[in-house]
């Protein structure tokens, strides 16, 4: 394979997965991480990618790219999200059953696990369309009723399928974070947070610092000590004393 083939074949990958990490494309495309790290520069400066630590992702500007409110929301963090990203999907291990939001850091762990064998149950259109891609897991859709803002269903019909519904494991996000727990901004998506996180055993909840000291429309839930908060650098004291009074467990992604 020419560097040429191996870039555009890296091009191509990227432009349908939107992101993509250096180890992965070293493996598919037969390559080192260095001859890995100068196509992405070749595309960088070309203008099709953005390069982050640890991989690059796609630079889209038409109008179509910013279908959902939370891809445009992606753009924004993106080393703190893959930080945390990572960490969240290291946690989860092959053969799980895992429940997926629709937040954009959620998003960010889901491209990591695509080629996990895995049971995923979501209610993000986005997340399904992404595994349904490239995945490898099984992929079951909630009912409900689709806010499109955001690509997610929520309502009764979503709410009713968490209800019937075990996981090992619920990975979702949030608007904000205090010493009170988990705030969101939507009282649907709210409802159906709840239900997640009552089907699974283990909730991890992957939420970057522009979250830190934010309330919003609805407490999700306060901290639990089936909780797991993953973050890119510590939260103030308060929260950080509440964490552990709770039992919950606090992780923060190394820099």
């Amino acid at each position: 394979m020419t560097n040429q083939q191996r870039i555009d074949l890296i091009e191509r990958f990227i432009r349908e997965h939107k992101y993509a990490d250096l180890q992965t494309l070293a493996a598919k495309f037969s390559g080192s991480l260095s001859t890995v790290r100068r196509a992405l520069d070749a595309l960088e400066s070309r203008g099709v990618v953005r390069r982050h630590h640890g991989g690059a992702s796609l630079v889209e500007t038409d109008a179509v790219s910013q279908e959902y409110d939370f891809i445009a929301r992606d753009q924004r963090h993106p080393e703190e999200k893959f930080a945390i990203a990572s960490i969240v999907a290291a946690l989860v291990k092959p053969g799980m059953t895992v429940i997926l939001d629709g937040g954009s850091t959620t998003y960010a762990v889901a491209r990591l696990l695509a080629e996990k064998r895995l049971q995923i149950i979501t209610n993000s259109l986005p997340v399904a369309s992404l595994f349904s891609d490239i995945g490898s897991a099984e992929t079951i859709v909630t009912g409900g009723n689709i806010y499109s803002r955001l690509g997610v269903l929520v309502g009764p019909l979503c709410e009713q399928s968490f209800d019937q519904t075990h996981a090992d494991l619920a990975i979702l996000g949030g608007a904000g974070i205090t010493e009170s727990g988990i705030w969101n901004h939507n009282a649907l998506i709210v409802a159906a947070q709840r239900k997640m996180i009552a089907a699974a055993e283990r909730t991890v909840f992957a939420l970057d610092e522009s979250k830190f000291g934010r309330k919003a429309l609805s407490l999700t839930s306060p901290f639990d000590a089936r909780f797991t908060i993953v973050t890119n650098t510590r939260p103030a004291p308060a929260v950080v004393r509440s964490i552990a009074t709770s039992g919950a467990t606090l992780t923060v992604a190394a820099k």
